[in-house]
């Protein structure tokens, strides 16, 4: 099951990470925060668009009560000088202090947009604040992130499925596939 669908553009490439892996492994998040946060007020909050279908599945598998919320932000900037400069287009709904708080991400690259959304979590006074991320590209990190839950390393390629997009494209694809960006 490693050849792209057939009903899917010539620019999908490979499956990456199946169905089954990223179901498996979000089981094993799952399982493990119910155990860390086991008798705490849990909130989970994830960026929208591309952490929907992760978020949704790992929450699912927490046996204990969950609340969930989203932020939304926008990125602007076509020069490198503004590049990872983000806003913040939705804030949250739920009160974040004196509660845990999961901050849940489908990629961390660079780690810019992670510890700009850190703060503005920090800025609520949560009794706790710890990330879980399906995706960690450890290779483009330009500042540390502390990452308590980690789904899978990958390498610097372009991937789409399961959230993640081109140009809005391609999120529902129930797995991970390389992606090859058009020149």
């Amino acid at each position: 099951m490693n050849e792209a669908p057939v009903d899917w553009p010539s620019d999908i490439g490979p499956i990456f990470l199946t169905q089954e892996q990223i179901q498996s492994r979000v089981a094993e998040l799952g399982a493990q925060i119910t155990r860390d946060y086991a008798g705490k007020d849990l909130v989970a909050v994830g960026v929208l668009k591309g952490v929907i279908f992760f978020m949704t599945d790992l929450v699912r598998a927490i046996r204990m009560p969950v609340t969930i919320d989203f932020l939304d932000i926008t990125r602007y900037g076509r020069t490198e000088q503004m590049r990872g400069v983000v806003r913040l287009t939705k804030d949250l709904t739920e009160p974040l202090s004196g509660r845990h708080v999961l901050f849940v991400e489908d990629v961390i690259d660079t780690g810019l947009t992670c510890r700009y959304i850190s703060g503005i979590l920090r800025h609520q006074d949560p009794a706790s604040l710890r990330v879980c991320v399906l995706l960690n590209r450890p290779i483009r990190r330009i500042v540390d992130i502390e990452l308590a839950y980690v789904g899978f390393e990958v390498p610097d390629i372009y991937l789409v499925g399961y959230g993640l997009d081109y140009r809005e494209r391609y999120r529902n694809l129930p797995y991970l596939v390389q992606f090859e960006r058009p020149r």
